[in-house]
């Protein structure tokens, strides 16, 4: 069942970036490409890094520790050393605030 929860508005996130918001416990980064916003846990699985701190690449969010890459759109490993891919959630934006699906459309 969806769960959306309102995160922040459009504008907090400038275009090819990321920002980090705390959302009912879990740690989101929010990742603004090419006009679509994608959200997924801040926290790398190679060794729990910060996600939202490292580099916006297109659609490749690079950890800061050791350089594992992962796809925003759909959580997928595209780099090393990370092996398992990070957990994704559905956004929706209306009249520019973004909301997070955390129920169980999250992958």
């Amino acid at each position: 069942m969806a769960d959306f929860v309102r995160v922040a508005r459009i504008t907090d996130i400038p275009s090819d970036s990321a920002r980090v918001f705390t959302v009912r416990g879990r740690r989101l980064a929010l990742c603004h490409v090419d006009g679509t916003i994608y959200a997924v846990d801040d926290t790398c699985t190679h060794d729990g890094g910060p996600l939202g701190e490292g580099r916006l690449d297109n659609h490749a969010i690079e950890c800061p520790r050791h350089g594992a890459r992962f796809d925003v759109r759909t959580g997928a490993v595209v780099q090393m050393p990370a092996v398992f891919p990070i957990r994704t959630y559905p956004t929706r934006i209306e009249n520019g605030e973004i909301a997070v699906d955390l129920g169980d459309g999250a992958v």
